[in-house]
């Protein structure tokens, strides 16, 4: 579940057409699909559900410039740790996975240059870290809150400024 939308935004300025664009596509979108999966992901061998979104942190810092997006994408992250209780018997991993930095994606384009890319990573790492969690059997991971660098250096990984978008840069 990768499709999400996003408006770092405070409460007052948030438009009510942007709060129900964020929640149907982040928490509702991903439960929807989620569940659609189920049947197939039965029949499946190694069966994964894989949430781009991040640990569950109820700090308040994490809320307070922006509750509704961080709210929707909590969503996303309960859905993992429902689910992932709710089908542990029938083997169905559901983990989350989440950039310790940022990644330059079109998104960026959300925050009107304020970041800027060459202090991002490239999507590759978000691509090998899901790699690396899809292959691991299924029945004994799951419920897992993974950042990319964390489950790269458990593969062995230890040379992260190939991730760069421009290397040498410090990153956010």
């Amino acid at each position: 579940n990768n499709a999400s939308a996003i408006m770092l935004s405070g409460t007052r300025d948030l438009p009510v057409k942007r709060y129900d664009l964020m929640f149907n596509t982040n928490t509702r979108g991903t439960y929807l699909m989620s569940r659609a999966c189920i049947p197939h992901l039965l029949k499946s061998a190694n069966p994964h559900v894989l949430n781009l979104s991040p640990p569950l942190n109820l700090n308040p810092n994490w809320f307070r410039d922006h509750v509704a997006y961080t709210m929707t994408k909590y969503g996303m992250s309960m859905c993992v740790w429902g689910m992932a209780e709710e089908f542990r018997k029938a083997s169905i991993a559901f983990n989350t996975l989440w950039p310790r930095t940022v990644i330059a994606t079109d998104a960026l384009n959300t925050f009107d240059g304020i970041i800027k890319p060459e202090h991002c990573r490239s999507v590759e790492i978000m691509a090998d870290a899901a790699y690396a969690i899809l292959g691991q059997e299924a029945r004994h991971c799951t419920g897992n809150f993974f950042l990319d660098e964390d489950v790269l250096r458990a593969t062995g990984v230890s040379d992260f400024e190939k991730y760069s978008i421009k290397q040498g840069e410090a990153l956010m």
